[in-house]
């Protein structure tokens, strides 16, 4: 696994702290690491973007590039026509992933929002710079009620096209989960059909850099290079 895109079933769900807890883990495991924005929105020209968010947690060992900016927090789509700035291209997402994928042992490409947000007017999206990579998808869901739905369409939606989805992470896993929460993470993988690959717990981001890189392999199954276990982890929080 070269290459490995990172989807959400929406935005704001955790889906940089996992790119940065998978990119931790890696690094851990003693590979070397790049992750890869294609479009970063809402964020200003000196500001710093996703990817360096993942280079602040998971370490200055991981290479960080972005493809393109955009200032307002808007769809890659609607971002790029707002400042009048060039869409970026699935080729293009290709091209730089496979030149990062040859001098690093993974490449994290992180999308922006759910799967199927629009990067140019053609309404091409993550999903056909992951079909020109061949590369898997991981899913990144919420927790909390309605996640099985979400979570379920976006997996169908990578097998409409062809493509592999390797698992969902939980991407905010709360202190004090009610009982949906705690449901969730046995119909997750039945209703999806894919397996829970970890579960990072909420306001991970936060946590100390040093703190981060340490517990990161503890959020993540031996498929992303952590020490996770669903099942131990299903059963400490069945309902």
């Amino acid at each position: 696994m070269a290459v490995l895109m990172v989807s959400g079933t929406g935005t704001e769900i955790g889906k940089t702290v996992v790119t940065s807890a998978v990119a931790a883990a890696a690094v851990a495991a003693g590979r070397s690491v790049a992750v890869l924005k294609p479009a970063q929105t809402g964020v200003g020209p000196a500001e710093p973007g996703d990817a360096a968010e993942a280079v602040r947690l998971a370490g200055p060992s991981v290479t960080a590039l972005e493809l393109a900016r955009y200032p307002e927090p808007l769809a890659p789509d609607t971002a790029a026509r707002r400042s009048g700035l060039p869409p970026v291209s699935p080729a293009a997402v290709a091209e730089a992933a496979n030149r990062l994928a040859a001098s690093h042992d993974l490449v994290l490409v992180e999308g922006a929002g759910g799967l199927l947000v629009r990067f140019d007017e053609a309404g091409h999206t993550l999903a056909d710079a992951a079909r020109l990579l061949d590369a898997p998808v991981l899913v990144v869901a919420p927790a909390a009620l309605g996640t099985l739905n979400s979570t379920t369409l976006t997996t169908e939606a990578l097998r409409a096209r062809g493509l592999e989805p390797l698992g969902v992470v939980i991407g905010s896993w709360p202190a004090e989960p009610d009982l949906a929460c705690r449901c969730n993470l046995e119909d997750l993988p039945s209703s999806a059909g894919v397996p829970l690959l970890g579960a990072v717990p909420e306001s991970s981001g936060s946590l100390p850099p040093a703190v981060f890189r340490t517990a990161a392999p503890g959020w993540l199954a031996p498929t992303l290079s952590g020490t996770w276990s669903a099942s131990a982890f299903q059963t400490a929080w069945q309902p």
